[in-house]
């Protein structure tokens, strides 16, 4: 019997590796002992079995996508089996497992899965395929199992489907995933343009995106409003309608044409205040646009002699310019007392800065407010305290800079250093001259983005040495250096650096120009388009190293790029670094690492390398370059101005005559020269009468020298205007800008005429004397030409008081008289204006007292007869800084030079507040600078003596309080000065003042100095006292014992000790801060001492005729002003009595001689009538002989009695030992004259 056969046979659960098999049992055999054999096999293989007693079973062990034949038996205990049940199957093919997307971007993406297990074994490959909506599905092969995907569009979404293929062909079924593409965000985020209402914001445009439709969303708030939005298809918006002074946060989104968007780019920005809202907080609106003027400022007030600090924002600019114009280095340090203190204590949060201003937008707006002469005046005053000064100024309204090029133009450097000379060869050279006209190297410093490092900080480390630091640039730790800038940013701020010539002091052994841009510089394209077409290098500070760099790499740059970071910041990146370098064309040499070192190691890092730029032959340049490039790029330029160019082609049309000074002098300027010394020469002689004959009456001798002084005036006549001034004449007739414009120009201009002539002179008499030091007279010559190579504006103005003292000389009604007229009122103009003017030519040692009186008169005028006037002189030997003390003290801009060339004294008027007016009795402070007394160049002319003490007789006399100006503790250069003034004072009819001295010594750095020296001044007290004595004595006025009963003086109060003015080794020494603040002390003393005078002071006209009639007595001096001090006119004084008493007895003696001849000749024509009238031609030749000898022997008993008198042990004889030869010479002209009196009358007798 047959065994039945397995029934419905089938499989299931079929996978790659594995299958089920499962079968009905035959009803025939469900009662018979059985089991069930299955045996499978594929092609070409060995089948295999399994047995089992079910009615299924799992087949494993399968190879994937593999055909199978399965039979399946039934098998009886004994071991039968029917026949085979069969059925054919496939295995499956594996689906790729946990797929997944990865690195999404806009155009790629990464598609990973993992191989089955089943398939380890089995060679295969996977089939990726991919497809977005409505386009043909796009496939890749890989064997990996990963593959990227690129060539995708941004923003749209794609099926991916992954199949595992075998190597014969079959396919699994597909793993699908759906993805959706990115859209790139907007790159490189960057504002602009930021005003006070608006910014500009650009961004680049991802190169994924740029074939697809897209356009940007631009979103922006502030903090508490709501977004406001801007739609744009450009890479650039411009955002308007913002709140001034605001923090916004700008975003900017990439949306695809179906609405996708990307994720945002955010930036922060805060806008401007306007310049007039930052204006109005400082009480500065109204003086927007250039109407703080100079003399404003050097306006004297209780503001200015006020330690109070300020009190508010109102008071911050007012104390700024206060302490500036003295050049103040505390004059940055602007906290206002109201303001946060610095430290807080407790745990409350106290860190408000809205009561705080930068001090940067301090300068800027004072820079704004103030006109071209007080900016230039604070460059200036800035650069002396060494601050850096404003190069490219910032208008945040405007969003234009300009560049400050006539703020610069009168800033004078000197320094010394190395220069080559052939080869391999180096000398020191000293070079002196205008800043803008030096051509020097630039080093600019930069920030992009954020950085970690200070920036300011660090440059003023770089400039600094071990001895001497320097606070050139403001920075975070200074006070209210941490307040946000407002107005200030894109402020280019230079400094120089120039070496002295000592290498254990200098850092830098070349001058350098350091240029620093404020603000991150990603927003200032002019800037640092200007920069980096300027400068020799630019060193960029940055954190960032993923901004964009381009804009330092254009066609158009000159300078090396380096780059700074700090390594120790978070995020820092080699790789990034490294790459960031390779992009730009940043050379690994140039890229500066702040690494773990320490400050002082970094600084002399960065250090070397600016030595490296300024020593190798880099890019030099001069201001007048950097103003061509400034205007090619769009930057204004503060000389573009109409007024400016016109008074700049008026002084050049001057200048440019000047090819010698001297002849230009003699040709252009011929008034104030020769003629007027003569003049002056005669106006005294006509005073004083020495040169009057004896036998010559003085009527007729005057009349002789008044015709000489008409003849003269004729000669200038004929030389009346020259083309200097008549050109000259008209551009100080300009309007007043223009007018002060000119005068700037013209003395620049001169200036560096004069320097140029002066330094091509001091060479030649260098050379001379170490060359040819026998050839005396050229050395001579040269020193004159040295002495008389100085022109100024003072000098045009002298000749404009000739030109004006010749006319006046001319008959009322001759029309040259009326063309002058309105000379004095431009000249009081000046005066207004704070131009000084010259009162006294040294030069001729005169005063145009007809000029001066004059535009003193129309100065009168001009102010509404409110001109009372005080008048402080300061008096000193030459080079102890006189000047400069002045400078100091008011902020003024007398002429500083060390020796002198250019003589007299310079008055100029000091505006009075009206407030203090009351206080001080007067209007104006008349400040009077002096030439320095005891000059070597008048030293060795017999006249050095007389010329110096009569300008001191009279600018005491003039004064109501003198400053004696003194050189260290050393009073003596001034005590002869002194005694010979109080003697003059003595002589004169009626002085009309007690004026008062202070004494000022200067270079006295101990603080103990004034006790030290109370003996000293004691001394000279006493010392003065006894030279009053004698001067009284001399002068019959016994009543004046004191010097006090004189002059007013007390020697504990009126003395002043005062250091040196450098703080360090210049050029790079700031003032020091000690001297100061002494001349800020010496000047709220004088204005007190001034407060206590009670009387009431002269107003202009009343000086004017006080100066006249003091002048006038000092010309009529004809004997005190020739001696060195009291006692030699004491001793003088004593010689003349004695010689007095001896010149009497000769006289005595030969008039008795005289009577007792002529008794004789009248009884000889008695006695012999009837003699011979020649007879008595030989009694009367007889006699001449006699009167002779007598006269001869006479003459002896003078000559013997002076010797005699020079034999003394007496101090007064030494003193006056320069005389004794002249009182021979009068002996002896005493006998000569005696005897032409004897041959005289003895003639007449004869006819």
């Amino acid at each position: 019997m047959a065994i039945p056969v397995p029934k419905s046979l089938a499989v299931s659960s079929i996978t790659a590796s594995s299958a089920r098999v499962s079968w009905q049992v035959p009803t025939e055999v469900w009662k018979t002992p059985h089991n069930f054999l299955i045996s499978y096999h594929s092609k070409g293989t060995e089948p295999k079995s399994i047995s089992t007693e079910s009615c299924s079973t799992d087949i494993t062990g399968l190879t994937p996508g593999t055909n199978y034949t399965v039979t399946v038996y039934t098998k009886l205990q004994h071991g039968r089996k029917s026949q085979p049940a069969s059925i054919q199957m496939r295995t499956g093919i594996p689906v790729p497992e946990s797929l997944a997307v990865s690195s999404i971007t806009a155009s790629s993406a990464r598609i990973s899965w993992q191989v089955p297990t089943e398939m380890q074994k089995t060679p295969h490959s996977f089939l990726v395929s991919y497809q977005s909506e409505g386009t043909e599905p796009k496939s890749i092969s890989t064997d990996s199992c990963s593959t990227d995907i690129t060539g995708l569009k941004p923003g749209t979404d794609y099926t991916v489907t992954v199949y595992t293929e075998l190597q014969h062909g079959g396919k699994s079924q597909p793993a699908s995933i759906q993805m959706l593409t990115e859209i790139p965000v907007p790159e490189r985020l960057a504002m602009s343009s930021i005003t006070a209402s608006s910014a500009r914001i650009s961004w680049q445009v991802p190169t994924e995106i740029q074939k697809t439709p897209h356009r940007f969303l631009v979103s922006y708030q502030s903090e508490g409003t709501e977004p406001k939005t801007i739609s744009t298809t450009s890479c650039s918006t411009d955002i308007t309608g913002l709140t001034p002074g605001t923090d916004y946060t700008v975003t900017v989104y990439t949306e695809l044409q179906h609405g996708g968007r990307s994720q945002h780019a955010s930036t922060k920005m805060k806008t401007e205040v306007p310049l007039s809202d930052l204006l109005s907080v400082l009480g500065l609106r109204d003086l927007q646009g250039g109407k703080l003027t100079l003399s404003s400022v050097l306006e004297i007030s209780s503001n200015t002699l006020s330690d109070t600090p300020p009190q508010g924002l109102h008071d911050l600019p007012w104390s700024f310019l206060n302490k500036l114009i003295v050049s103040n280095l505390d004059a940055r340090k602007i906290k206002c007392s109201q303001d946060q203190p610095m430290y807080h204590y407790g745990f409350t949060d106290n860190n408000d800065d809205s009561g705080g201003v930068n001090p940067l937008d301090l300068i800027t707006a004072l820079f704004h407010c103030a006109d071209p002469f007080l900016q230039q005046e604070m460059v200036s005053k800035m650069s002396m305290c060494q601050f850096a000064v404003p190069l490219l100024l910032p208008n945040c309204d405007t969003q234009q800079s300009t560049l400050m090029l006539w703020a610069m133009r009168d800033l004078v450097k000197h320094f010394k250093h190395q220069s080559s000379l052939g080869e391999e060869k180096l000398v020191e050279a000293f070079v002196e001259g205008r800043i803008v006209e030096m051509e020097l190297p630039v080093v600019s410093f930069i920030r992009v983005g954020e950085s970690s490092l200070p920036k300011s900080q660090t440059l003023n480390r770089l400039l600094s040495n071990t001895s001497q630091h320097c606070e050139a640039f403001i920075h975070y730790d200074m006070p209210c250096g941490d307040v946000p800038r407002r107005i200030s940013e894109g402020l280019v701020e230079v400094s120089w650096y120039l070496p002295c010539g000592n290498k254990n002091i200098d850092v830098l052994t070349q001058p350098v120009a350091v240029a620093n841009l404020r603000g991150d510089s990603r927003s200032f394209e002019a800037q640092v388009s200007f920069l980096c077409q300027t400068s020799a290098a630019v060193f960029i500070f940055s954190d960032d190293l993923e901004v964009d760099f381009s804009p330092f790499t254009t066609t158009e740059r000159k300078a090396e790029l380096f780059l700074v970071t700090n390594s120790q910041r978070k995020g820092y990146n080699m790789e990034k670094l490294r790459e960031t370098c390779r992009k730009h064309n940043i050379e690994e040499e140039h890229v500066v690492i702040r690494k773990k070192q320490n400050e002082s190691e970094f600084v002399k890092m960065l250090r070397n390398l600016v030595k490296g730029v300024v020593e190798s032959n880099c890019v030099k340049t001069n201001m007048f370059n950097l103003a061509d490039s400034a205007r090619k790029i769009g930057i204004l330029v503060d000389e573009d101005s109409s007024e400016c160019r016109n008074a700049r082609q008026n002084a050049e049309e001057i200048s440019e005559m000047v090819k010698n000074v001297a002849v230009f002098k003699k040709e252009q300027l011929p008034l104030h020269g020769a003629i007027w010394k003569e003049i002056s020469q005669l106006e005294k002689e006509r005073c004083r009468m020495r040169k009057a004959n004896r036998e010559q009456e003085l009527e007729h001798y005057r009349s002789s020298l008044n015709r000489q002084e008409l003849e003269l005036r004729k000669r200038q006549q004929q030389r009346y205007l020259s083309d200097a001034m008549v050109r000259f004449v008209a551009a100080i007739s300009e309007q007043t800008t223009e007018r002060l414009y000119f005068l700037k120009w013209l003395k620049m201009k001169l200036d560096t005429v004069t320097r140029q002539n002066l330094s091509t002179l001091r060479q030649q008499y260098k050379d001379c004397c170490s060359r040819n030091p026998q050839n005396k007279d050229q050395i001579k010559k040269l020193d004159e030409q040295i002495s008389n190579s100085s022109l100024g504006p003072e000098h045009f103005f002298r000749e404009l008081g000739q030109i004006y003292e010749c006319a006046c000389s001319l008959p009322e009604d001759d029309p040259a008289r009326h063309q002058v007229q309105h000379l004095p009122s431009l000249c009081a103009q000046m005066l207004l204006d704070g131009f000084p003017v010259e009162l006294m030519d040294g030069d001729a040692s005169n005063i145009p007292m007809k000029w001066i009186s004059d535009v003193l008169i129309q100065l009168h005028q001009l102010v509404d007869k409110k001109s009372r006037i005080l008048v402080l002189t300061v008096l000193g030997v030459q080079s102890t800084g006189k000047s400069t003390l002045l400078n100091t003290m008011f902020g003024v801009q007398f002429a500083v030079s060390s020796g002198r060339c250019t003589r007299g004294a310079f008055m100029l008027l000091m505006k009075v507040s009206e407030e203090l007016s009351s206080e001080l009795k007067c209007d104006f402070i008349m400040v009077i600078d002096t030439e320095g007394l005891k000059s070597p160049e008048l030293a060795a002319l017999d006249t050095s003596y007389e010329h110096d003490n009569e300008l001191a007789t009279l600018l005491i006399g003039l004064s109501d309080i003198t400053i004696i100006n003194i050189a260290m503790e050393n009073n003596q250069e001034m005590k002869d000065v002194l005694q010979i003034v109080v003697h003059a004072f003595l002589r004169m009819k009626e002085v009309g003042k007690k004026p008062r001295c202070l004494f000022v010594h200067q270079n006295v750095s101990d603080m103990s100095a004034h006790d030290k020296n109370m003996r000293d001044r004691n001394k000279l007290v006493e010392q003065l006292n006894e030279m009053t004595q004698a001067a009284a004595k001399i002068e019959k006025r016994e009543v004046n014992t004191k010097f006090t009963d004189v002059m007013k003086y007390d020697p504990y109060k009126d003395s002043y000790y005062i250091p040196g003015l450098w703080h360090g080794t210049p050029p790079m020494a700031p003032v020091n801060t000690g001297y100061i603040d002494d001349v800020y002390e010496l000047k709220k003393n004088l204005i007190s001492l001034l407060k206590s005078d009670t009387k009431e002071n002269n107003n202009a006209e009343e000086f004017v005729q006080w100066t006249e009639s003091l002048w006038d007595e000092v010309k009529y001096e004809n004997f005190i002003f020739n001696f060195r001090n009291s006692l030699v006119a004491d001793a003088y004084s004593d010689l003349c009595k004695n010689y007095s008493s001896w010149e009497w007895a000769f006289q005595s003696e030969m008039n008795n001689w005289l009577i007792a001849k002529r008794t004789e000749i009248s009884n000889f024509g008695m006695t012999e009538k009837k003699v011979k009238i020649s007879q008595l031609k030989t009694v009367l030749s007889n006699l001449v002989q006699e009167a002779k000898a007598k006269s001869l022997k006479e003459e002896s008993k003078i000559q013997d009695n002076i010797q005699q008198y020079f034999k003394q042990n007496n101090y007064k004889v030494a003193l006056v030992e320069k005389y004794r030869q002249d009182f021979q010479t009068s002996a002896s002209t005493l006998r000569q004259q005696t005897e032409r009196s004897v041959n005289q009358q003895s003639f007449r007798t004869g006819c």
